[in-house]
């Protein structure tokens, strides 16, 4: 999708679109009622000013709508498209050893009965191995870092999701 079909659909559309890129509704609607864009680059900052104006609830539910790291379905409802984004950033885990993703799946409900949410990695180029050493490290973390540690992490996957929308 070029940028001027983007700044060209309806509300509801546009919104829709943008959800693909980050599951918080509220983030979505802020964005298609931002149009129109001139570039990748205003898209992205104003995404990111958007993003970073949130609530700790709009956050969490953009969260929802990843799967687990290792995993293939959200908790929330997720669009085909998103869903094949998903599989694609988490490539990593493809092929990784049985073990690996054993350490990944018990971090993954530590993590989430520590924190109260999942853990959330832009993994796109990552391995397993380090998808698992980065779980690690964050579990080390207070509970108000590491949702900004999470929150940073939705904004690079959303960035990658900004890209693709338009490069589709």
């Amino acid at each position: 999708m070029r940028l001027d079909r983007l700044n060209e659909l309806r509300s509801e559309l546009a919104e829709a679109e943008f959800l693909k890129c980050c599951g918080s509704t509220r983030w979505a609607q802020s964005m298609a009622g931002g149009r129109p864009f001139h570039s990748l680059a205003e898209l992205l900052t104003k995404g990111d000013s958007v993003w970073w104006s949130l609530s700790e609830e709009d956050w969490l539910e953009a969260f929802r709508a990843h799967p687990k790291i290792g995993e293939k379905k959200a908790s929330a409802t997720q669009s085909t498209q998103a869903q094949n984004w998903s599989a694609d950033e988490q490539s990593g885990t493809a092929g990784a050893a049985v073990a690996t993703m054993k350490e990944l799946a018990d971090g993954n409900l530590e993590y989430e009965r520590r924190f109260g949410f999942i853990y959330i990695v832009c993994a796109k180029g990552k391995s397993s191995d380090e998808m698992l050493a980065i779980l690690k490290g964050r579990l080390e973390n207070e509970p108000q870092t590491e949702l900004r540690n999470a929150a940073e992490e939705q904004r690079k996957i959303t960035h990658l999701r900004l890209e693709k929308l338009l490069n589709q």
